[in-house]
């Protein structure tokens, strides 16, 4: 049983459906990945976990029961829209955020003062938010966010904003959390970090679950049988009921092919074939589809219904 279950939650604004009874089942300890394109509804279901909108329809549920107020405390939000007030200054504002989610004031202090130390913002704590760039305000708000150590954070577009290297801060920081049992929904039109990140992803589109499940699992079964050779030797021919040499690419006699395996082929037997043509083998191995491949595939599909 996942720590947050949605069941057939439906949501509707007027005329228009945001949630056409989505479920998600968001495991304990892992990442979970929320995709889909603009106006697709993730927004709307991370306002319901939030209990900030309330569902037309369905149930969500929190480690097994109805989610309440008091779990909402249990939670971190880090809304893509930012919320940092411009004429406070920072470790006032910060000290304010934790001491909603329930922190003393002595304990936010302490917390608090740990993250600035390892974000290396101490000389931040006196300065007014509106002296701040938007990365180092990303920072901040990063911080409040994950300050009451919650069970579940929920993080929306959490790289928007950041350089390069400052992004790869978050990235680890988002997997310490992870490896401190914390479970995180990441909401992200950022492929690389779902394939960096995720044990799990739901992707969303017109309101409704197109595919859900585990990210190796989505890629595998989305393959297309092919797989990437890298040889030396003569040219490889096709081998009629193996494989189909699709592209080779010859650089000074090394060669990079991309091969369609047919598709009851054993890849032990096309391998024995590839060797018994004559080349000397330096890889062989499973060409499997990027995420970003995959989204705009679904989506695609979806959008031509």
């Amino acid at each position: 049983m996942g720590l947050i279950q949605c069941k057939d939650v439906c949501k509707s604004f007027g005329e228009k459906v945001a949630l056409d009874h989505v479920s998600v089942d968001i495991p304990k300890g892992k990442i979970f990945g929320l995709l889909g394109p603009n106006g697709a509804g993730k927004t709307t279901l991370i306002r319901i976990i939030n209990r900030i909108t309330i569902p037309n329809g369905g149930e969500v549920l929190f480690d097994g029961r109805p989610i309440t107020q008091d779990d909402v405390e249990k939670i971190g939000y880090l809304p893509e829209e930012r919320g940092l007030y411009r004429k406070m200054k920072v470790g006032e504002q910060a000290m304010y955020f934790a001491q909603l989610k329930g922190m003393t004031s002595r304990e936010a202090a302490i917390e608090l003062k740990k993250w600035f130390v390892r974000f290396g913002i101490e000389s931040w704590w006196n300065k007014k938010v509106e002296e701040l760039s938007k990365g180092m305000a990303q920072k901040v708000q990063f911080i409040t966010t994950v300050v009451h150590k919650p069970s579940l954070l929920i993080l929306d577009e959490p790289f928007s904003g950041f350089d390069p290297v400052n992004a790869q801060i978050i990235r680890e920081e988002i997997l310490r959390l992870k490896a401190e049992g914390a479970t995180i929904i990441l909401s992200t039109h950022n492929m690389e970090s779902v394939e960096e990140l995720c044990d799990n992803i739901a992707l969303i589109n017109k309101s409704h679950v197109v595919i859900t499940g585990g990210v190796d699992e989505i890629r595998h079964k989305y393959g297309n049988n092919n797989v990437e050779l890298i040889y030396t030797g003569k040219p490889l021919e096709s081998a009629n009921g193996l494989f189909t040499v699709l592209s080779d690419q010859d650089d000074a006699g090394r060669h990079t092919a991309v091969l369609a395996l047919d598709g009851s082929a054993d890849s032990n037997k096309a391998l024995r074939e590839i060797i018994s043509q004559g080349v000397a083998v330096n890889s062989f191995k499973e060409l499997v589809p990027r995420m970003n491949d995959i989204f705009i595939k679904l989506v695609t599909e979806e959008d031509q219904l």
